[in-house]
């Protein structure tokens, strides 16, 4: 799984889609353009097979370029991506940069369907697919694209709190800034705590609440469990910086008042 963060910071997790709804998803497609297609050239043959039989041939051509190659690439590009299989699965195709795919994308991975899927009854498209890791056909694979699930917002992080029996020491204790890779570290053993075993979790915490302690005066009460010392540092720093924040906006709101309240003279 990967994941993107959009410019409202939401964090947006892309889950490329497995090969059992790839499969699902390509055989819903397959059989409504088949169906639609079947009866669209009955359509054709009886309004115009007795009277010219070329001018039925050539429609009938033209009417397999339509229904293959023109309207898939057509639907996915204004879509974004959409198909009717894919809608009933959740899918959506994106370029490899998780992007929206454009025409060019689609008719590729059109033009290659007619080839992998129609001619070659699906069997190069399972193939291909069964051996790549993110389940990626061949005009996957020339357009630059693959399907995953529905984009979804990755759930919020939950809040560290600080333990109510260190609240008194860390509201008094000095905390310098912590270094960003102690930082990361921390956020995601806190983060991942709950799921691991506990010797492990206790080791972890241990490690990570001694290089701590150079960063933080005076040190908590003895016999302070490093796991709720961590918690009660990051929560603390987290209240402390929104009060600095906070306060910062306030200052710049009242400097921006007293300048316009100011008189100008040309």
């Amino acid at each position: 799984m990967s994941s993107i963060v959009t410019g409202e910071a939401v964090v947006l997790e892309l889950r490329p889609a497995g090969f059992a709804a790839r499969m699902v998803s390509a055989l819903i497609d397959v059989v409504v353009q088949v169906l639609v297609f079947v009866g669209l050239l009955l359509l054709v043959a009886r309004a115009v097979e007795a009277s010219d039989p070329a001018l039925a041939r050539a429609l009938s051509l033209s009417l397999v370029v339509l229904m293959f190659v023109v309207v898939p690439a057509a639907v996915e590009t204004l879509t974004r991506g959409k198909s009717l299989g894919r809608l009933a699965m959740g899918l959506r195709i994106v370029r490899d940069d998780g992007g929206s795919v454009r025409f060019r994308h689609a008719i590729i991975r059109s033009f290659t369907a007619v080839l992998e899927i129609y001619m070659l009854a699906g069997s190069l498209a399972f193939m291909v697919a069964l051996f790549n890791s993110k389940s990626k056909r061949l005009g996957d694979l020339l357009a630059g694209t693959y399907a995953l699930r529905d984009r979804v917002v990755a759930p919020l992080p939950q809040l560290v709190e600080a333990p109510p029996e260190l609240a008194g020491w860390a509201d008094l204790a000095d905390m310098g800034r912590l270094p960003d890779g102690l930082a990361r570290r921390i956020s995601r053993f806190l983060a991942q705590s709950d799921r691991m075993t506990g010797s492990a979790r206790t080791v972890l915490a241990a490690e990570l609440a001694g290089e701590t302690t150079a960063h933080v005066s005076p040190q908590p009460p003895p016999g302070t469990h490093p796991e709720a010392y961590l918690r009660a540092v990051v929560a603390e720093r987290r209240d402390r910086d929104y009060v600095r924040l906070d306060r910062q906006r306030q200052q710049s709101g009242e400097l921006g008042e007293r300048l316009h309240r100011m008189p100008f003279s040309d």
